[in-house]
């Protein structure tokens, strides 16, 4: 089905910024802002999930913290258009930067204002995982007659690269990181996994009716939602 993904599409917003330019450790201001919606719309006023303003702030902790503000405005920086394309590429198929798509969604979409369905968001935190690489999803492994004689096996590809190593790097640094998100999710968050080191990000639309968690680590990738 198709979901809103809430603050799980960030990560790719924020590794569009990286190719552009920016680090983890540049600064953007989480202030109160409002942006023009247009001709006879009205202004989009994005709020923090607790509410809270906190000036400036590392892209590393907005990321890792799930502010909101810090994400819209990182998205206005880089463009709606490169950071769909992006999304796109690390097999988002519902948000390739079509015309139509271009006209329906704006700054909100990194926050989850564009619907995507939960094989694919976790086939998108996959090219994390691989370092870059975009590896198509896969049901069947082999298939076997009565007598044990193999009919089809699956042989892996060498997939495409849709990002670059290093960029894939800070993602997962940032979203392993626990001191970098205890001012949000504290001192002892249900998202370390113990004895590994697993990259993580959660996503809730303003509802509460869509709830995920995508993450993993070098060897797997899990997406849950509810």
């Amino acid at each position: 089905g198709l979901r809103q993904p809430g603050s799980a599409l960030k990560p790719i917003t924020y590794a569009q910024a990286f190719r552009e330019g920016y680090t983890p450790a540049s600064i953007i201001m989480d202030v109160e802002t409002k942006f023009p919606g247009g001709t006879g719309e009205k202004d989009y006023a994005p709020k923090n999930y607790d509410l809270k303003w906190r000036g400036p702030v590392q892209l590393r902790y907005a990321l890792a913290n799930s502010i909101n503000m810090s994400a819209v405005k990182t998205g206005a920086r880089i463009g709606v258009e490169d950071m769909l394309g992006l999304s796109y590429d690390m097999g988002l198929t519902t948000l390739e930067p079509t015309k139509e798509n271009m006209a329906r969604f704006g700054l909100s979409v990194t926050l989850g204002g564009g619907e995507v369905r939960l094989m694919e968001l976790t086939q998108a935190y996959g090219v994390f995982a691989t370092s870059g690489i975009k590896q198509d999803p896969v049901a069947i492994l082999k298939v076997a007659d009565q007598k044990g004689k193999t009919m089809y096996e699956y042989k892996k590809s060498p997939g495409k690269r849709v990002l670059a190593e290093e960029i894939s790097f800070l993602i997962t640094s940032i979203l392993s990181d626990n001191a970098s998100r205890r001012e949000v999710f504290g001192e002892r968050s249900l998202l370390v996994v113990p004895g590994k080191t697993a990259f993580v990000k959660t996503g809730t639309t303003d509802d509460k009716r869509d709830n995920w968690t995508v993450g993993g680590t070098k060897k797997r990738v899990v997406g849950v939602w509810v």
